[in-house]
This record gives structure tokens, C-alpha cells and sequence, in this order.
């Protein structure tokens, strides 16, 4: 596979299309006769690029891996703290979500079609990923335990990526604010505890449930 054959912006064409069928029609129910004309040539004409089918989804998932990434550490990199740098972050991954939703839906789906080699880089770039913010979060919350610290990221992920789902009643910047504001919220609960866990109201504090 040549990643940079045929020039940044034909390769970043393909990837979008490509990923645009997979979200629509599933890896198994596209051709690379359907992606060539996607973008505007022929299925065989993207062997240049590419090796096949299994390959174009794997380079994928591996750039959107690499932009979140690379991107992270840009964005923390160029905060003055870590209040700073988790609002980066956050708004980052929030213009990803709303932005490239397809590329969720893709990963959900189809990242066990990728051969095991690029699976197990994809794997390695998104746990990279991710202890960037839990090295954020351990800043914000000195004393939580690294697991907690992780856990509590992998379920505000969890939020975030719902977008292909959730987004569209709402235009772009309300649902940018909305997920901004519960996704910070969420990802901050730890810490209420000794073992940093969250700790939920009691029966009889303002705003807990009570019994029916």
C-alpha cells in the first residue's frame, strides 16, 4: 500500500468515500468496482493506491487513529494546563464526532474485517489515544487510580462516539455545546470517593431519586 501515492488530497478523496460506503452498506456489500466510482475511477485503478479492499479499510482506520493521535498531542501540547487541555481535547474530539460520524460507525463495525497486523497498530494508536487523556485527567484528579481514571474516559468515549446516532434534531453548535457540557461533566465525576470512584447521592439529598 503507498500512503502517499497519488498525492494527499486523491488518497484523502478515497478514504472518505471509502469510509462513507462501509458506514452505508457494510465492508461485505461493498465492491472496489462501487469505490472506484465513488471517486471518479475505476475499481482496478485503485490497486495504485492500494492493495485491495481489506487494505483500503484497514488505512482507514489506521488515519483517523493517527489524526486523533497526532492531534491530541497538539492540543495538549499548545494548552498552558490541564483544565485547558481537557477542553482541547474535548473539542476535539467532539469536531471528530460530528464531523466524520461514518468513521465511527466503521470502526464499530467492521474493524474485525482488518487484517491482524494493522488491527493490532490501530489498537496500539487508540490506547495511545487514550492515555493522553487519562494523563490530562490525572492532573485534574491527583490520587485517582490510573483504571478509574481510564474507565471513566472509555465511557465518555462512549457518549461522544453516539453521535450517528444522536445527532440531527439538534444543528451543529447546540449539539457541539450539549455534548461538550455532559461529556466534561461526566469524564470530571471522578474523584468523589476515596478509591475515586463516583459517588452518587443519597436517599434524602437534594437531587436523589427516592422510592415511589
Amino acid at each position: 500500500m503507498e500512503r502517499n501515492s497519488g498525492g494527499g488530497d486523491r488518497r484523502s478523496a478515497i478514504l472518505r468515500a471509502a469510509a462513507e460506503l462501509f458506514a452505508a452498506r457494510g465492508f461485505r456489500g461493498v465492491s472496489i468496482e462501487d469505490l472506484g466510482r465513488a471517486v471518479g475511477t475505476t475499481g482496478p485503478a485503485l490497486y495504485r493506491h492500494f492493495r485491495g479492499k481489506e487494505a483500503l479499510l484497514a488505512e482507514v482506520l489506521l488515519d483517523v487513529s493517527e489524526r486523533l493521535l497526532h492531534g491530541g498531542a497538539a492540543r495538549v501540547a499548545g494548552s498552558p494546563g490541564p483544565e485547558a487541555a481537557l477542553d482541547a481535547l474535548l473539542r476535539g474530539h467532539i469536531a471528530f464526532a460530528l464531523d466524520e460520524p461514518a468513521l465511527i460507525t466503521v470502526h464499530d463495525r467492521e474493524l474485525r474485517n482488518v487484517p491482524p497486523e494493522p488491527r493490532h497498530r490501530i489498537r496500539r494508536l487508540q490506547r495511545a489515544y487514550v492515555e493522553q487523556w487519562v494523563a490530562v485527567l490525572a492532573e485534574l484528579r491527583p490520587g485517582v487510580a490510573e483504571p478509574v481514571l481510564r474507565t471513566a474516559v472509555h465511557a465518555m468515549f462512549g457518549l461522544l462516539n453516539s453521535t450517528p446516532h444522536s445527532a440531527g434534531e439538534l444543528d451543529r453548535d447546540r449539539m457541539a455545546e450539549l455534548l461538550f457540557t455532559m461529556a466534561r461533566t461526566a469524564v470530571l465525576a471522578v474523584g468523589g470517593r476515596p478509591d475515586g470512584a463516583f459517588a452518587p447521592p443519597v436517599h434524602g439529598q437534594r437531587g436523589a431519586r427516592t422510592a415511589d
